[in-house]
Order: C-alpha cells, then sequence, then structure tokens
C-alpha cells in the first residue's frame, strides 16, 4: 500500500471515529443541532444556505436543524445590515458554551493519541496536517 492509500485510510477512519455527532454526546443538550453549530461557529455571516451546503443538505432539513438550534437557545437569527430580507445566524452565550465544549473534547483526544510523541513529532504533524487540509478541494481554513 502506497503513501496516498494510507492517508486515504486513515482520513476514514477519522471521519468514522470522530463524526460531528460523537463529538456532542448523547444527552447533551445540543444533541443534532451541533452539526448546525459546528458549521456557524466555523462560518463569518452563516446562513441557513451556507449551512445547507457546508452541511451537503438539503434546504428543508437544514431549515428544520436551524430552527431546533433557534428553539434550543443555542443559535439567533440576526438582521442583515446589507440585505433586509436575508437573515444571519450567530451562537448565544449558550452555544458557544456546546462549542467550546466539544473543542476542549477534540483538544483531549488529540492530546491522548499524541501522549507518547516527542514535542518535535507533534510540530511536525501540526506542520503537515495543516498544510495537507489547506490544499483539500473546499477547503475554509
Amino acid at each position: 500500500m502506497d503513501e496516498v492509500e494510507r492517508v486515504e485510510r486513515a482520513m476514514v477512519a477519522i471521519r468514522r471515529r470522530q463524526s460531528r455527532r460523537a463529538l456532542a454526546p448523547a444527552g447533551e443538550p445540543a444533541g443534532q443541532a451541533f452539526e448546525v453549530l459546528d458549521v456557524v461557529e466555523s462560518t463569518t455571516d452563516a446562513t441557513v444556505s451556507m449551512v445547507a451546503a457546508a452541511l451537503g443538505a438539503d434546504q428543508p432539513r437544514t431549515s428544520r436543524l436551524v430552527a431546533a438550534a433557534v428553539d434550543s437557545g443555542f443559535i439567533e437569527r440576526v438582521a442583515d445590515q446589507q440585505d433586509g430580507r436575508r437573515s444571519k445566524l450567530a451562537l448565544t452565550e449558550a452555544g458557544q458554551e456546546v462549542v467550546a465544549a466539544a473543542h476542549r473534547r477534540r483538544a483531549a483526544m488529540v492530546a491522548e493519541a499524541m501522549d507518547d510523541w516527542t514535542a518535535a513529532e507533534r510540530a511536525q504533524f501540526a506542520t503537515l496536517i495543516t498544510r495537507f487540509v489547506e490544499r483539500l478541494p473546499g477547503s475554509r481554513t
């Protein structure tokens, strides 16, 4: 197996182990809305259309997920100052807390996976994976 195949398989393994839903464990208040929170947190001027595109979901499903996140108090709709017909999505304080908790869980998982690596290995991996992700199609970093 060559290096490209090894990387592709590793990426599949990561995706399977670390889905957005897995990062918002069952019983956490955000539940399915976490997918929306994750996108809104990483996107400036988020709209329902942008969330739909990022999730690869249709508009009706995305609208239901956004409505659930709004009803749960994790996201708020904010009037677009440039276009009064549009509304933007923003995390509320409660939404920010949920996302911050997810960042802490992710960081803990990464730290545990690299706990026996040297500082040089961690630095090299950080450099290479960042460069790799920046070159992937559709990268928003």
